[in-house]
């Protein structure tokens, strides 16, 4: 699995993958993209006072989602028990290069969420545990309880398993009622099907510059 780090419109780096002819982020801002569809439209809309947050990631890829969640769970004191689920994990020097890309204010919590071994939990900091799991998501079992998924899979038409309804209805059944679920994948297909499985779906605006919509799935209270 070969990648290429690249700057994106933001200024901030992703990686493309040439097997699947696929960028990790979107072109139009790394972290403009992961800050609007999974922080604060997840995240930050899940929040509750005095209320722990458990979120489960699919698609740990370069933990760029882990190291902006943990650093907004530090600055608002939002207590988060964060799982991310990742069956082709980054090699360290990759990792190593992608972070050595990213702003200052994020390289030492992104390198904290990427020392992290996998199938074990650490405190990132305070507010912020994070477990890496190392599995496949359509066979194993997940935690229970979640308020929030981000669900970071490669597009539908690279990765359509990963798109495929008994996904969602198992990441349905494993979150509580309110639970949140956020991509940034606003197809009408999947949209239905979230919809036929029992979420309450409503398109946002996307990020600035970025996609013209995303997708925000709410399991009813």
């Amino acid at each position: 699995m070969k990648v290429i780090i690249e700057t994106t419109a933001d200024g901030s780096p992703t990686f493309y993958r040439e097997d699947l002819d696929e960028h990790y982020h979107s072109v139009k801002g790394a972290i403009a993209e992961s800050r609007h569809v999974y922080v604060h439209s997840g995240w930050q809309a899940a929040v509750r006072s005095g209320r722990k947050l458990r979120v489960f990631e699919v698609g740990f890829g370069t933990g760029l989602n882990a190291a902006l969640t943990a650093h907004a769970a530090l600055e608002d004191a939002v207590d988060t028990e964060y799982f991310a689920v990742e069956l082709y994990p980054l090699p360290a020097e990759d990792s190593a290069l992608y972070g050595e890309a990213l702003p200052e204010n994020l390289k030492t919590v992104f390198s904290a969420v990427n020392v992290v071994p996998w199938q074990q939990s650490s405190r990132i900091n305070s507010r912020f545990t994070l477990t890496k799991i190392e599995d496949n998501l359509l066979t194993m079992s997940l935690p229970e309880g979640l308020d929030v998924v981000y669900f970071d899979a490669f597009a539908p038409e690279k990765q359509p398993e990963m798109w495929a309804e008994d996904i969602f209805r198992k990441l349905y059944e494993a979150m509580n009622p309110g639970g949140i679920l956020t991509t940034y994948c606003a197809k009408g297909a999947i949209r239905r099907m979230l919809g036929e499985i029992g979420f309450i779906t409503e398109r946002l605006p996307g990020p600035p510059g970025g996609k013209r919509e995303i997708l925000r799935a709410t399991v009813p209270a």
